[in-house]
């Protein structure tokens, strides 16, 4: 079960105006399970999105790319769960291909306004057939509140499905964003095995839109790690349709900030929901690196005690072995870094217990408070690296047996 959440209730997820959304049983991998998704835009919608840095990336991936450097104008997305359609050659390429053009004449636009996304298994060809066939019931099921369904059909491992929502008031407008997303392991994004979508009825330039689908990215979805593998099909992307009469055409915008910060939340809350749903996850771990000299290094810091292992297995173990934790800091690969400057503190809610300082054990520390804290569902971990002011966070769990097992079965 997931840490610390639960997916919001379909009423929760407000409808974003010029979106509809369908679903559909395609049969791709399993039959009897919801695995196609079918998202209408309005004509006039843009959409930016960053997408994995994978050497081996999927060619929807590779589509999506193409399609989006064209001119940035969106009519469709298709989604669906089960094959990858990473790894597949040729093949793979007219796969994709041939799935936008399918949706093109469902819906009566461009190929080339159709993003196609995939996630499953890897090394395994998409059966387009199958998927074509089951565009018609996913057309059919096309409604602007089928958010929630959406979010259930674009799961794989997942235990939960994962949608967040806000409303701005600006101008007397309302202001809609709503997202969902998908993963649970292979996940240490870099953009960004998950997929990430959020839109909103705003209006947004193309380069002010790009820039947002980074910047939010780069604070959410490039800020997780369940198990430090980055997969061949992570995206994530931003659509704005227009729709709500708020129109920005740059950052000075009064409206700006305020729908800025909103998708971010969405984008953190999103990225959060993958953690806390991390294949067999029982802890919510979030590691705060301060006083560094760079953020990249304050990064560094906390995706190396973010991937440890052994440091993930003590916490599933609730065993305050933090020294595991010292040793990921000093490899982190910060080779000036002053040992006997670093200081690290141990957290729980509004409890918060100095581990270490000077380089080595802090004399207040007691083992009992450690064991405490490490008992609890959600934990930080504080490092000061005593060396700058700049600062980075992670969001990661623990490791559990659980996870062995998931990904020992996961094509059975």
């Amino acid at each position: 079960m997931p840490v610390n959440y639960a997916t919001p209730a379909p009423e929760a997820l407000f409808p974003v105006a010029g979106v509809r959304l369908g679903t559909a049983e395609a049969g791709i991998r399993k039959a009897n399970r919801r695995d196609l998704t079918l998202v209408e835009l309005t004509p006039g919608s843009r959409a930016a999105g960053v997408f994995t840095q994978n050497r081996f990336c999927a060619a929807p991936v590779t589509v999506c790319r193409e399609h989006l450097a064209s001119d940035g104008s969106l009519r469709a997305l298709i989604i669906n769960t089960g094959i990858a359609n990473a790894a597949t050659g040729e093949q793979g390429m007219q796969a994709a291909r041939d799935t936008c053009a399918a949706v093109a004449n469902v819906l009566g636009c461009k190929a080339s306004e159709v993003l196609p996304f995939s996630t499953g298994v890897i090394l395994e060809h998409l059966p387009t057939a199958r998927l074509i066939a089951g565009l018609p019931a996913a057309q059919a099921d096309l409604h602007a509140d089928h958010w929630h369904a959406a979010a259930h059909a674009i799961m794989t491992t997942d235990t939960v499905a994962k949608a967040a929502s806000r409303q701005l008031q600006l101008n007397g407008k309302t202001v809609t964003l709503t997202g969902i997303s998908k993963g649970a392991g292979m996940i240490r994004p870099n953009m960004a095995t998950m997929l990430g979508f959020v839109a909103t009825d705003a209006g947004i330039a193309p380069d002010l839109l790009q820039g947002l689908a980074k910047e939010a990215a780069d604070v959410s979805f490039n800020c997780i790690t369940v198990d430090g593998d980055t997969s061949t099909n992570d995206s994530f992307v931003v659509i704005a349709t227009g729709q709500s009469g708020i129109n920005i055409a740059d950052a000075a915008a009064p409206e700006w900030a305020a729908v800025r910060g909103a998708l971010i939340a969405v984008a953190q809350e999103l990225a959060q929901a993958i953690v806390r749903d991390g294949e067999g996850a029982t802890k919510f771990i979030t590691v705060k690196v301060d006083a560094g000299e760079t953020v990249a290094e304050c990064r560094k810091v906390a995706y190396a005690i973010g991937h440890s292992p052994l440091v993930k297995t003590a916490f599933f173990a609730s065993d305050p072995n933090l020294g595991r934790i010292l040793a990921a800091i000093g490899y982190a690969g910060i080779d000036d870094l002053d040992a006997a400057a670093v200081r690290v503190w141990l957290g729980s809610g509004e409890e918060e217990i100095l581990v270490s300082e000077h380089g080595g054990r802090a004399a207040s520390y007691r083992e009992e408070d450690g064991s405490r804290i490490m008992k609890s569902a959600e934990i930080t971990v504080h490092v000061d690296l005593g060396r700058g002011a700049q600062s980075a966070t992670v969001w990661t769990c623990d490791f559990s047996y659980d996870y062995v097992k998931i990904n020992a079965d996961y094509r059975s």
